[in-house]
């Protein structure tokens, strides 16, 4: 653990250095101790601050440790610095890849609710109120590989072919994959191929995709579809795409059964500590 905390608080220094961040010299913390102290909130306490905060308050981490509430307005303060910072490790993962073979990247989504489902409509953080354009509540959704309804959000996770997290998005959990998707920057390159399961099967995206951005989308095509594909290429694609099914377990052994936040937007957040913190375990040795 110790090894870990270091090299998490020296990456997210030599970070903030190269983007030239400048900080306010009356701070009792310095910016990369406040990241640092969250990513390991989510890295080892299941995003418990608190717990954090106890253990990091110690002489030999950061003595100078900020209260409860200023140390939630600090992180606020820094979430397009968390951003930046996920993805310069996507873009570290990505320079990784093997260059001889057309890069490979794998799509898939994971709920992450946000209360107990019979609890939804008194959930404060996205209220029931909040409809789609069917008349539903616009955060019930369901879990098709679960076979469950959840209430929150949904999590579009791309990963590369050895699991590490290099893009994502959220959408309502009502919304459905082909559409919550479509949110994602998709800034793979040119020449990527990105593996998806068969509730992608959009042919006008398909198209666009190559045309557009030159990524090839390779969708698990079902048995009725226009465009079929020979049998030996359905099952390397279905066995190479199980890569981001160890991703979301990693993910699922990190996150709590709920994550506790006040406001949506320290619920996204949250989400964001823990799939960059899936990133770094992943990275570090």
């Amino acid at each position: 653990m110790d090894d870990k905390i270091i090299a998490i608080y020296c990456l997210l220094d030599d970070f903030l250095k190269a983007q030239h961040h400048r900080e306010d010299k009356r701070a009792r913390m310095s910016d990369a101790e406040v990241m640092t102290t969250a990513l390991v909130a989510a890295l080892f306490f299941g995003g418990r601050l608190e717990r954090a905060r106890a253990l990091l308050c110690a002489p030999q981490y950061i003595p100078s440790m900020l209260s409860k509430s200023r140390l939630n307005r600090r992180l606020h303060a820094l979430i397009p610095h968390f951003e930046a910072f996920f993805y310069a490790l996507a873009e570290h993962a990505k320079e990784r890849l093997p260059e001889s073979e057309p890069p490979t990247f794998v799509l898939d989504t994971y709920p992450v609710p946000c209360c107990a489902l019979i609890r939804y409509k008194r959930c404060r953080l996205f209220p029931a109120s909040h409809l789609n354009e069917r008349g539903k509540p616009a955060y019930r959704g369901y879990c098709a590989s679960k076979r469950t309804y959840f209430y929150g959000l949904k999590l579009h996770l791309v990963v590369t072919a050895t699991g590490i997290p290099v893009e994502f998005g959220l959408s309502p959990g009502a919304m459905s994959d082909l559409h919550g998707w479509r949110t994602l920057a998709l800034n793979l390159g040119s020449g990527a191929e990105l593996l998806v399961d068969k509730g992608y099967t959009d042919y006008v995206c398909e198209d666009a995709l190559l045309f557009g951005d030159g990524i090839r989308l390779r969708p698990l095509r079902r048995k009725d579809a226009k465009r079929r594909e020979p049998a030996w290429e359905h099952y390397l694609n279905s066995v190479r795409r199980k890569i981001i099914e160890t991703t979301l377990s990693r993910l699922t052994g990190l996150l709590p059964r709920w994550i506790h936040a006040v406001t949506g937007q320290g619920f996204a957040l949250k989400v964001l500590w823990f799939v960059t913190a899936v990133a770094l375990d992943m990275m570090l040795p």
